[in-house]
């Protein structure tokens, strides 16, 4: 095949995926403005809607190192399939109960969706093996797919915010379902699979023991936002248990011939930094999306401060925010071209950072809020872009998949413990008449906490980054490979 035919195959493949990345990004905008109604529904505190990102966060966790390995193995597009039908089950739950404990664990099982971005980069990444310039095509098509994403979080969220103001809560929540059996569809039969999946033996040791070291770990943070949990030794023990874990898990996978992980790649000069970068990132673009949701929404006529904005002002907030994200995203392979991806990730990083921290000192009305979240866009867009891209690139032929994976597994722990501070960080200082909707609303010095936090941690990866070596996630490493295949 020549390489025009090869690159129109490829821009097909990239057509469907990028569908099912707009329904993912559907899936992250639709129900952020109407998360206070959410938790009315199920008469919970605003506080308690971090229970929802934080399960649905820790299910992630679990499942990314599981599906983009099995992706390796048996094929990028099975698993894909196998994702979206678990999330279309799940979303039609939610619809139809208004118990917190079954929406809780349905909202979790949602969170299969977080596989698609890394399982799509590694089909793409595998499919353009053999063509000149493979990293760059991947960052293009990285791009491209959250430009996707990003694309369909902001009609998600429009419409989310219109219709929620409307329609009973019932028939708003059924939308999105409808969506993914749909995307399940397009999967079937628009997407072709990745060629030469590596096979090999499932490393279900492996798996059970990072299992058992997320479970504890973010379970323990669970514990810790519970009445009292914050000077319970037992709580503190859960999450030390965790991290412990970590430890047979990591021996475990050394000795293994065909590992789950290859823990090896966290002593990457170049993967090392990417993946905890990939954690900072998470505290922000997973954890602080409730909080600043709900901040929105809070009426500071009764608690002076928050902009009291309705559904669809919400909504308008977080458009123009993911309106940003596209731009950064898009703008990523071009600036990485005229500098050097590590730079652009770097100052992708301080974008977010300083789009956080600039919220201390404006946050008082509704434009304030507006020109920050576009600046934290900017940057988080170029992240989630690159990170997946550059993760394909360092890693080793036969580990893309789980690298990619990696990339969002590391980013939804890193969520998770941001979700559990911001949480705690909420529920203290609350002010209102104890058991009234206006006892409901997160305290101010809460949400300072979470702005803190949020730029702290961009500003870390910016600086982790300067570390990783000035060639890395360029096309040396690709080109040596397709010469391989010649």
């Amino acid at each position: 095949m020549t390489r025009t035919g090869t690159l129109g195959t490829l821009a097909v493949v990239v057509g469907f995926l990028a569908f099912v990345e707009f329904t993912s990004g559907v899936l992250q905008g639709y129900y952020t403005p109407m998360l206070s109604d959410i938790a009315r529904h199920l008469g919970i505190h605003d506080a308690d809607v971090n229970w929802l990102e934080g399960a649905q966060l820790m299910l992630s966790a679990l499942v990314v190192p599981a599906f983009a390995k099995l992706g390796d193995m048996v094929g990028h597009k099975r698993m894909l399939l196998i994702s979206t039908a678990l999330t279309a089950a799940a979303a039609l739950v939610l619809p139809f109960t208004d118990s917190f404990e079954v929406f809780l664990a349905a909202w979790a099982l949602m969170g299969f969706y977080v596989v698609w971005l890394p399982l799509e980069i590694a089909l793409i990444w595998s499919r353009s093996r053999r063509m000149e310039g493979r990293s760059g095509i991947t960052a293009k098509a990285a791009g491209l797919l959250v430009a996707a994403l990003e694309g369909g979080a902001i009609i998600g969220a429009l419409a989310g915010g219109a219709l929620i103001d409307v329609l009973p809560l019932t028939v708003v929540l059924l939308v999105p379902a409808i969506l993914i059996v749909l995307c399940f569809f397009v999967i079937l039969f628009g997407v072709k699979e990745s060629p030469e999946p590596t096979g090999g033996v499932f490393d279900t040791v492996g798996l059970v023991l990072i299992s058992l070291a997320l479970i504890c770990f973010t379970g323990g943070l669970s514990l810790l936002r519970l009445d009292g949990g914050l000077v319970n030794p037992w709580s503190w023990a859960v999450v030390a248990l965790g991290l412990l874990l970590i430890v047979p898990f990591a021996l475990w996978e050394l000795r293994h011939d065909d590992p789950l992980i290859d823990v090896r790649m966290f002593r990457s000069p170049a993967l090392g930094p990417v993946f905890l970068t990939a954690g900072l990132f998470g505290v922000s673009v997973l954890g602080a999306q409730a909080p600043l949701s709900t901040f929105a929404r809070t009426d500071p006529a009764i608690y002076g401060y928050g902009l009291g904005t309705t559904g669809f002002a919400t909504s308008l907030i977080i458009g123009i925010y993911l309106i940003g994200m596209i731009t950064g995203a898009l703008l990523f392979p071009t600036v990485a071209r005229w500098t050097s991806p590590r730079v652009t990730l770097m100052g992708a990083s301080v974008l977010v950072g300083i789009g956080f921290l600039a919220f201390l000192p404006f946050h008082h009305s509704y434009a304030q809020v507006i020109i920050n979240m576009v600046v934290v866009g900017l940057g988080s867009g170029a992240l989630v872009a690159a990170l997946p891209a550059a993760a394909a690139s360092a890693a080793p032929a036969t580990q893309t998949g789980v690298a990619t994976g990696l990339t969002n597994s590391v980013k939804t722990v890193g969520g998770a413990v941001a979700s559990c501070i911001f949480g705690i960080a909420l529920l203290h200082g609350v002010t209102g008449a104890a058991g009234s909707a206006e006892g409901t609303a997160g305290s101010l010095s809460g949400y300072f906490t979470v702005w803190i936090v949020c730029g702290v941690t961009a500003l870390a990866a910016a600086v982790l980054l300067v570390f990783v070596p000035k060639q890395a996630f360029t096309d040396r490493r690709a080109e040596a490979e397709v010469a391989e295949a010649r």
